[in-house]
């Protein structure tokens, strides 16, 4: 799967060259949710206005605890995945680490 989307994303100059961000986002239920963006000021607006994920639309007011920048598309959706397997504790840690 991983080699799929490293061929795929040589194929496109755009992709190589933009930058990707993980984000965590602390919900007004106290969980959290992780994704990944290009742009993360349009999807931070995004869920704000209730217009993203269907997880956050009933959880506002949000707020970013967390964000890292990633060189590739493959790269963020791979540390997103390590991230949402991560127990509650640990991502607590993780975010206690960027503030």
């Amino acid at each position: 799967m991983l080699e799929g989307m490293r061929a795929r994303e040589k194929k496109s100059r755009k992709r190589r060259n933009q930058k990707w961000f993980l984000y965590i986002l602390r919900c007004s239920d106290r969980s959290l949710y992780t994704g990944v963006t290009t742009d993360l000021a349009r999807r931070l607006k995004m869920h704000a206005e209730g217009k993203a994920a269907r997880y956050t639309r009933t959880r506002r007011p949000l707020e970013m605890v967390y964000q890292e920048t990633l060189r590739t598309r493959t790269e963020a959706l791979v540390r997103e995945c390590v991230v949402k397997a991560l127990p509650k504790a640990k991502k607590l840690a993780l975010i206690e680490s960027f503030g």
